[in-house]
């Protein structure tokens, strides 16, 4: 590996340590219905997401919300003795990106078929603290 490239790789990884994440892998959602769930959270404080998440109807809500709660869990593994109140968590970013695909056959009239498609995403979300010294 080159220099540059074992530097950029460096500075990666210091990113990387200093961002909450939490991943969902194989959602049996659409993502189209997942990114409705998730543009409703993105930029918001973690409490104010969480409680548009238990009270909204959406069946993609529920598992967007365990998701929060696992990156705060997160957040709270590496800041050990800071109180969650005192930090202002806001979910920074949400990427929702389709996954796997399950292809299934309907039948149809006429001794056709029809192909049914089932599909699946990835959520991946970011929280971070905002900052009320700068």
């Amino acid at each position: 590996m080159g220099l540059r490239k074992h530097i950029r790789a460096e500075k990666l990884k210091e990113e990387r340590a200093s961002q909450y994440v939490a991943r969902l892998r194989n959602c049996p959602t659409s993502p189209r219905k997942m990114r409705l769930v998730a543009d409703m959270i993105r930029g918001k404080e973690v409490n104010q997401a969480l409680a548009l998440l238990r009270y909204s109807k959406k069946e993609a809500a529920q598992r967007m919300e365990k998701l929060l709660l696992s990156a705060i869990a997160n957040w709270q593994s590496k800041n050990e003795g800071v109180r969650i109140e005192d930090s202002n968590l806001y979910v920074q970013t949400v990427h929702v990106d389709g996954a796997r695909m399950l292809k299934r056959l309907r039948p149809a009239p006429q001794g056709r078929a029809h192909r049914i498609r089932k599909r699946s995403n990835h959520v991946t979300l970011f929280v971070d603290s905002k900052n009320t010294n700068e």
